[in-house]
């Protein structure tokens, strides 16, 4: 595998290629930046997350001290019940307390689910941005 490992439906025979099962999910694991993105479909369900879990835990380049950029502005659907937010929080989650966390939503819905991830983590270091240029920012500083 390549130095940087891509995830997605219709990647080049260069990279690994996964096809999820419900709405697309495409991530990147970036060691040189020590960030990883990823970006979600139409309609957002606890298995997308549970496989993009598997997925990062699976690669060799994926480090749980790594930041994150999760760009949630294609969701239109967020099929997640309150005792799923819990479970994904406390026990699917694959990145440490320390990982700096950046959500990028542009409506309530979007917003609601970065919400929930970020009360439940009780963490300070996850925050919610309009734009993925303010999230990289935040990201780098």
């Amino acid at each position: 595998m390549s130095h940087k490992d891509v995830i997605k439906e219709g990647a080049s025979a260069s990279h690994r290629t996964l096809k999820p099962i419900s709405a697309p999910v495409q991530y990147l694991v970036d060691p040189e930046k020590r960030l990883i993105s990823v970006k979600f479909g139409k309609k957002l369900t606890v298995g997308d997350i549970e496989r993009y879990a598997k997925w990062l835990q699976s690669s060799p380049s994926f480090n749980p001290d790594y930041a994150e950029i999760v760009d949630l502005t294609q969701v239109e659907e967020v099929s997640l019940q309150a005792d799923e937010f819990l479970r994904l929080a406390d026990h699917v989650d694959p990145f440490s307390p320390g990982a700096k966390r950046a959500f990028v939503v542009q409506n309530s819905t979007q917003n609601h689910a970065a919400r929930m991830h970020k009360v439940l983590r009780m963490q300070r270091n996850i925050e919610i941005f309009r734009s993925l240029e303010e999230a990289e920012r935040w990201i780098a500083t």
